[in-house]
């Protein structure tokens, strides 16, 4: 049973080492955190796994890994710099800033009909609410004054500011000068690094739609208010892929990467029942988006939030920067051509026709996926003898820790160096994290490694040194290899060892 409470998790990961608040001996930076020991293997697992599948495994995808800074006018051509940003309203009162549709969701149905109905608006969306309030804010405030809206820090009446809109896009300075030519962005989000680099990859690899182009890495958005834990921060990472289609085949080619998708998440652990897809309502469509599909994962606490967004960019994106580049060439007669005009066509290999390409982009978070995992793994067991255990049911592949050998006695120098030797040999493996762990007793470094998701742990005694105390000598050379699910134990010839971690580790 997942976990119910995002208490639980948040709890587990800073006492077992899987995320840390940011710069927590300072009182720590809100909207970010810091991936422990152990959920930085986690994390890279994921990856891992989302490269293998989506890049390796297919004959139709190319890597990327494109630069963190980003030139303003990618970002100006894109549409960022216009649309990019959330609507804002602070409470007077406790003098803490809201994100409006955000704090709307937190109000009782009887306050939000009472603002939509003062807003003139009865039966619209939350969004068509939103963006009437932030095309009348003055309005907005008085509505959200009479109708009670409450602050959710203290569930008390606000005075509400008017609404205005917020660019959330980190702007930083880029060399030594500070003049308004000298300025760019962190990106927020790996997209236009893909779109810019269509024509590279095309000249470089000779590739023909349709075709993708992968990428892993952070992007950076200024959050009016962080939270949630590691659901909604400032500095996060993308699993992205843009892949590039023919007009006319990019709806079939969404329905596919749907699917493609909710069997990857499945593929990872999370059952499909956890998982509802949401087709987003045109009204609340990004301003790029033809159609999107949300997949929804049922958080604890939290409820059904996205954790991958599956969307038909139509050719917005290459149009965009070709109408951009266009303009560009124009300029470069004046400018000294200081400016690429790249053309980001495809040519048509029988009628010869140049168009641009539409795209269909899944776009998963890769900390939002850490938390869904974390969330249907945590499992809570009453065992027969009515102790209770928690345990990490990750699936092998993504357990931080593979395997944990276990000395049986930590002061006999035949069994410690036995182990050593042994967690050398399976480390030499590849199997991923092999952890050699000598502290506390058996039964407690059993418990902790059920509640970090080790799949095995292989305990060196007396017998594998051939010393028993019963005297057997079938023993000798031989592990006692306990399964974290089922916690049975059997024992393994040490000549065997590596063929049956393979076999059960193998993904």
């Amino acid at each position: 049973m997942p976990a119910e409470t995002l208490e639980e998790l948040v709890s587990l990961c800073k006492r077992r080492g899987f995320i840390f608040p940011g710069s927590d001996i300072y009182g720590g930076l809100q909207g970010t955190y810091d991936y422990g020991p152990l959920g930085v293997e986690l994390k890279n697992n994921l990856k891992a796994a989302w490269w293998k599948a989506m890049v390796y495994e297919r004959d139709d995808m190319e890597g990327l890994d494109s630069s963190i800074l980003t030139h303003r006018l990618v970002l100006h051509y894109s549409g960022h710099e216009a649309t990019f940003s959330d609507p804002l309203v602070d409470n007077r009162i406790s003098k803490k800033r809201y994100r409006l549709d955000h704090l709307l969701k937190e109000q009782t149905p009887a306050v939000l009909e009472a603002v939509a109905r003062a807003m003139g608006l009865p039966e619209a969306s939350l969004a068509a609410l939103v963006a009437q309030m932030l095309a009348e804010p003055e309005r907005a405030a008085s509505a959200m004054n009479a109708a009670g809206v409450v602050d959710p820090a203290d569930g008390a009446k606000g005075d509400w500011t008017p609404p205005r809109p917020f660019n959330m896009m980190f702007k930083t300075q880029i060399g030594p000068v500070a003049d308004e030519e000298s300025f760019g962005y962190l990106r927020p989000e790996t997209a236009q690094g893909i779109f810019i680099n269509f024509k590279n990859i095309l000249d470089a690899t000779s590739r023909r739609l349709p075709f993708g182009v992968a990428q892993i890495g952070k992007a950076f958005r200024n959050e009016i208010t962080p939270r949630n834990f590691i659901f909604r921060v400032r500095e996060f990472e993308q699993m992205e892929i843009e892949y590039f289609v023919k007009p006319g085949t990019d709806e079939e080619w969404h329905q596919r990467w749907l699917e493609i998708r909710l069997a990857w998440w499945e593929a990872q652990g999370i059952p499909r029942e956890q998982i509802r897809v949401l087709d987003v309502p045109k009204e609340d469509l990004s301003h790029y988006s033809k159609r999107t599909f949300d997949l929804m994962y049922n958080f604890p606490t939290l409820g059904f939030e996205e954790i991958e967004g599956i969307a038909n960019r139509s050719d917005y994106d290459l149009g965009s920067h070709t109408r951009g580049q266009s303009e560009l060439r124009i300029q470069a007669r004046v400018m000294e051509n200081r400016h690429s005009t790249a053309r980001l066509a495809v040519q048509d290999p029988e009628t010869k026709e140049w168009f641009v390409p539409f795209v269909i982009e899944p776009s998963a978070g890769v900390d939002r996926g850490v938390l869904a995992l974390l969330s249907q793994a945590y499992t809570k067991e009453r065992l027969p003898n009515g102790e209770e255990r928690v345990v990490l049911r990750l699936k092998p592949h993504l357990a931080p820790i593979k395997v944990a050998v276990i000395p049986l006695a930590k002061n006999r120098e035949e069994i410690t160096s036995y182990a050593r030797r042994l967690k050398a040999e399976l480390q030499a493996l590849g199997l991923g994290r092999v952890f050699y762990e000598d502290t506390g007793n058996i039964g407690k470094a059993y418990r902790r490694h059920d509640e970090v998701g080790t799949p095995f742990c292989v305990t060196v005694d007396y017998d594998t040194i051939g010393k028993s105390q019963s005297g057997s000598p079938a023993l000798k050379d031989t592990v006692t290899v306990r399964d974290r699910d089922t916690m049975q134990q059997e024992r393994v010839a040490v000549s065997e060892l590596a063929a049956y971690l393979q076999e059960r580790l193998r993904f």
